[in-house]
């Protein structure tokens, strides 16, 4: 009688703990958000309107207190935006430091390469993305678009 019941809450505590460890890894690549992730809505709805001063102004505040991949892969990008090419590497290179396989500023990075007329390095960031989304991503697309096109936007 012990031995079905210790079976039997082994065999509920499988059903319970398995599948929320499979949906795990279901995180996207792109944006994983931490637990101590600060919110980029305000960040991001000001890139969207192309206000690169304001998005700029919030995201150092945030890198002051958040060592994070996302953060630093937006200050990357709102750098590259208002042609400070050098910084902006700099950031790129954090945020691949904190996270390897974070497709946007894999994507980001290339990016810069393209309007820097650095060929060969933004096609080493294709190549990354294609390991990193063998079967394809919008990122990847982006990119490839990017250096086929010579234009970033």
């Amino acid at each position: 009688m012990i031995r079905h019941a210790i079976f039997g809450a082994v065999s509920l505590c499988a059903v319970i703990i398995l599948p929320a460890a499979i949906a795990l890894p279901a995180l996207a690549v792109d944006n994983m958000e931490t637990a101590d992730a600060p919110d980029l809505t305000s960040v991001r709805a000001k890139i969207d309107a192309k206000d690169y001063a304001g998005a700029l102004a919030e995201l150092r505040g945030l890198a002051e207190d958040h060592q994070q991949a996302d953060v630093y892969n937006l200050l990357g990008f709102t750098l590259r935006k208002t042609g400070d090419f050098q910084t902006s590497l700099t950031y790129y290179t954090k945020a691949l430091e904190l996270q390897p396989d974070h497709r946007g500023a894999r994507e980001y990075l290339g990016e810069l390469y393209v309007v820097t007329g650095n060929m060969d390095k933004a096609k080493e960031q294709l190549a990354t993305l294609k390991q990193l989304c063998p079967s394809g991503c919008e990122e990847l697309e982006d990119l490839q678009k990017a250096i086929d096109t010579k234009t970033v936007n």
